[in-house]
C-alpha cells in the first residue's frame, strides 16, 4: 500500500490563505483520497475526498466554497487549497487514503480510511 507524507502547513493571518501537499508513495489511481483534521481537545475532522479515478469530489459543509481538493496524477500528489482561512480551521492535518474499486465509488469522509499521512500544523491567527 502506499504511505502518504504531508507538507505545505504552517502560520498565516485570518483571511489568508495555504495550501497543503500529500505525496503518495506510489500510484493512487484506484484509490480514494481525503483530507481530515485535528485540533487539540476535539474530535477529527472530515474535510473532503476524491474518488482519485473518477474526479468526483465531497465536501464538508464546514469548508464547502472555501476549501477546494485537487490532485496530480502524473506526481502521486493531492492538495488542499485553503482559502479565507479563519482561526478556527487551525489544527494538525493529515491526508488520508483507501483503495476501491471503480471510478464511480462515492468515497465520502467515512470510516473507510485506512491509510494516513503524519500530518501538517496549520495555524490561524487573528
Amino acid at each position: 500500500q502506499v504511505q502518504l507524507v504531508e507538507s505545505g502547513g504552517g502560520s498565516v493571518q485570518a483571511g489568508g490563505s495555504l495550501r497543503l501537499s500529500c505525496a503518495a508513495s506510489g500510484s493512487t489511481y484506484s484509490y480514494c483520497m481525503g483530507w481530515f483534521r485535528q485540533a487539540p481537545g476535539k474530535e477529527r475532522e472530515g474535510l473532503g475526498s476524491i474518488n482519485v479515478r473518477g474526479g468526483r469530489t465531497y465536501y464538508a459543509d464546514s469548508v464547502k466554497g472555501r476549501f477546494t481538493i485537487s490532485q496530480d496524477n502524473a506526481k502521486n500528489t493531492l492538495y488542499l487549497q485553503m482559502n479565507s482561512l479563519e482561526p478556527g480551521d487551525s489544527a494538525m492535518y493529515y491526508c488520508a487514503a483507501f483503495p476501491t474499486w471503480g471510478p464511480h465509488v462515492f468515497c465520502g469522509i467515512g470510516d473507510n480510511w485506512s491509510i494516513w499521512g503524519q500530518g501538517t500544523q496549520v495555524t490561524v491567527s487573528s
